[in-house]
């Protein structure tokens, strides 16, 4: 969830060490579809690869970084789709870290010529830990010059947890407009670092996400026998998450004027107030690039950034965000294709 809503939360001393937070998130939530939602993994129809790094408040010291690596294909004669995930995501200063590699798998159903659905499930692994080496503590400090000078006395027990999390989604589109929903962690796994009669457990994530595409009048790339067909589109788009005691809306449009995307959206749920403050974190302004070839490759890159519209304000440097993927065809060109349909989705 949006961090901005949360506060890193750390440590009881002197008792189970237990460390909560919600799951990272990424602006450029298109840009990221198997972190999004499992049924999208093979939605490409041919194998793809990503990246995506995020540094959300980089000019304080709790910030957030994320790193996020893809790959997913699609198994024509199975109607079928597999991913892999990787995540990478730490936490303020003491370097709370959480790393989880997922398999996916999702099925491509073609319920009339102009309507398909995808449902995805997906399971992966999780480590989390965290090191307290770069924190201090109030039995280091000199009471008399305020220097330190002592190692801690604290203990701290188990610093590292690992656990099995269980989600699943699916989305149904047509040519020009999709509707998905995805649920992460549906074992509620127990994230303390310690054992006790009082488990963390991590509570479900749940996503709607949603568009359509307007088509204007195309243009043309290239000449003669390499002449292609130039996209200009204006595409609507949301996304609600709730988790636990919080939830979000991003609510935003996407501008392509083939090979460049623009994209600008809000934040936020200004109508519930969180601790007697309304909900408005970000608005985000995004450019991408996109190269498509003759043979079916996609290139893609795109950054964005998040100018913080919520108490933190504008000093915490926001959010930078850079997400590049690339697709190929894989598929033998003497076999007639399958009438298959991408989700029109953004690539961003």
């Amino acid at each position: 969830m949006g961090r901005s809503l949360i506060l890193f939360c750390l440590l009881m001393l002197a008792a189970p060490v237990v460390v909560t937070a919600q799951d990272p998130q990424f602006s450029q939530f298109y840009a990221a579809p198997l972190y999004l939602n499992p049924a999208f993994a093979g939605a490409m129809q041919q194998p793809r690869v990503g990246l995506n790094y995020r540094n959300q408040w980089p000019a304080i010291e709790a910030n957030f970084v994320t790193l996020s690596a893809y790959f997913d294909t699609y198994i024509e004669n199975k109607n079928s789709g597999v991913g892999f995930l990787l995540m990478r995501d730490t936490e303020g200063q003491a370097g709370l870290k959480s790393t989880s590699i997922g398999l996916q798998y999702a099925y491509q159903l073609y319920i009339t010529d102009w309507l398909t659905f995808r449902p995805g499930l997906q399971a992966a692994f999780f480590n989390r830990n965290v090191n307290f080496s770069d924190l201090t503590f109030g039995d280091q400090f000199d009471p008399n010059t305020g220097e330190i000078l002592n190692p801690t006395g604290e203990t701290f027990g188990n610093l590292s947890k690992n656990f099995l999390d269980l989600s699943a989604g699916g989305v149904i589109y047509t040519k020009n407009a999709w509707l998905g929903v995805a649920a992460h962690h549906l074992n509620k796994p127990n994230q303390a670092f310690e054992e006790s009669a009082d488990p963390k457990e991590l509570p479900t994530k749940l996503s709607l996400h949603g568009g359509v595409k307007l088509m204007f009048s195309s243009g043309t790339m290239g000449s003669g026998l390499y002449a292609r067909p130039q996209e200009r589109s204006l595409t609507p788009t949301f996304q609600y998450k709730t988790q636990g005691e919080f939830d979000q809306l991003d609510l935003g449009l996407y501008l392509t004027l083939e090979p460049l995307i623009f994209g600008t959206w809000y934040r936020g749920l200004p109508f519930k107030k969180l601790e007697g403050f309304n909900n408005n974190e970000s608005v985000v302004l995004l450019v991408g690039f996109t190269k498509k070839g003759g043979n079916g490759e996609v290139f893609n890159i795109g950054y964005s950034y998040d100018y913080t519209i919520s108490k933190l304000g504008s000093g915490s440097g926001g959010a930078h965000e850079l997400s590049v993927s690339y697709s190929w065809s894989s598929r033998d060109p003497r076999k007639p294709p399958k009438n298959v349909m991408q989700i029109p989705c953004p690539d961003f």
